[in-house]
């Protein structure tokens, strides 16, 4: 009933429908063009008319697919706090199965109330905030970056919190039904200094990447909507080393101290040091590759372009010129949409780089190489070079000489 052009609020399938279609007729449409069809005649006979026809009617079909995206992507938070739910609730199932199971033979005890009291207790809560923030994706809302993207500090950091306060509420239940219990803060120090950590770095790194990208030392791109898999990958989706490690140990430290507690339900988990050690190690691992990751664009040179069987010579107005050089796509900007954003500044002209399609891709623009024209404003002379990514970073100024 729903088609892809489907606004409505709570109907997520037309949404994802359209963000489908549209990306099936753009790439469609892109090869179409590369292969040299579907070009009208007044443009067929000039090959810079012709190659800025493309890129405008790429470029125009890409914000349509960027559109239906985002559209999905609200969509797609609106929807899935009912599914952070139910996963909760899931946990606290089988924490209730798990307990049935083994008071079979042992018997039900005041630990084992304590800690399904623990947990419903604090499912509720996080019912309640899910509730709050059920437009913003319910309990991912807090793990989600300025980026869209899920935040491995602080996805890491909200698990040790949460821990940490089933840990605290399991003893005062305990307490609560007169069992000899305590807080056991001497035994927890372990505990305390990881989430102490933990949720440190989760700060520091939220600065030292707005610091970063405000002094232009790092590119950032926004997502259309929150992946699992940016817990462990970079900006573009490749798998990240200083991440990847950061989740696997706090992970493995994690499933140590539960197991801790389940040991020895009479006070905080007495974490060992050296496993404490292993994690502020992780820790520190992970915000050095916040500082190193990322960096400015950079033109190395710019150059003539020619065509195969064209004669050698100085740049002149109209002509194409091939900037080389690293940076210009950030991590995430892959999209067309994204690439046609952006810029280069020939003297005081500002030229929109063109999309050059190919079956599959784009030659241009790259992340190493931009082809553009030097349009008949620019005024012949010696005129400086610089790139604006999609991110809005700007490259450093290389002159060139262009005669009339």
């Amino acid at each position: 009933m729903h088609g892809g052009g489907c606004t409505c609020g709570d109907c997520p399938h037309g949404r994802r429908e359209g963000h489908r279609r549209a990306v099936a007729r753009f790439l469609a449409r892109r090869d179409e063009l590369a292969g040299g069809r579907g070009l009208p005649a007044q443009v067929a006979s000039s090959a810079g008319g012709t190659r800025q026809w493309i890129s405008d009617e790429l470029t125009e079909s890409a914000r349509v697919v960027a559109e239906r995206s985002r559209a999905a992507g609200e969509s797609w938070l609106a929807r899935v706090w009912r599914r952070t739910l139910l996963v909760l609730w899931g946990g606290v199932v089988l924490l209730l199965l798990a307990q049935t199971v083994t008071a079979i033979d042992s018997g039900w005890s005041v630990a084992r109330t304590a800690g399904l009291a623990a947990a419903a207790c604090l499912a509720g809560l996080l019912t309640a905030a899910a509730r709050l923030h059920r437009a913003h994706g319910g309990l991912l809302a807090p793990l989600v970056g300025e980026d869209n993207r899920l935040s491995t500090s602080r996805a890491v950091a909200a698990v040790w919190v949460l821990f940490a306060a089933y840990a605290v509420l399991f003893l005062a239940f305990r307490l609560a039904a007169s069992a000899p219990a305590g807080l056991g803060l001497a035994q927890g120090a372990g505990l305390l200094t990881v989430v102490a950590v933990v949720c440190l770095i989760a700060v520091v790194v939220r600065r030292v990447v707005a610091v970063r990208i405000i002094t232009q030392r790092l590119q950032k791109v926004g997502a259309d909507r929150p992946r699992p898999a940016d817990l462990v990958c970079d900006d573009a989706g490749r798998g990240s080393f200083p991440d990847a490690q950061y989740v696997l140990v706090g992970a493995v430290a994690l499933v140590c101290a539960a197991v801790l507690l389940a040991r020895r339900p009479d006070r905080l988990p007495e974490l060992p040091w050296g496993l404490t050690a292993l994690v502020l190690v992780s820790a520190a691992v992970y915000l050095a590759g916040k500082y190193a990751e990322g960096g400015r664009p950079v033109v190395l040179s710019v150059v003539r372009a020619r065509e195969p069987g064209g004669l050698d010579g100085p740049v002149r107005i109209g002509d194409d010129i091939e900037i080389r050089g690293a940076g210009f796509v950030p991590p995430g900007a892959g999209s067309p949409d994204r690439l046609a954003l952006m810029t280069v500044r020939i003297g005081a002209v500002h030229v929109h780089v063109p999309l050059v399609p190919v079956p599959g891709g784009f030659t241009s623009p790259s992340d190493t190489s931009i082809t553009v024209p030097v349009p008949a404003e620019v005024e012949p002379g010696r005129v400086e070079v610089q790139v604006v990514t999609a991110a809005g970073a700007e490259s450093n100024r290389v002159a060139v000489d262009v005669v009339d």
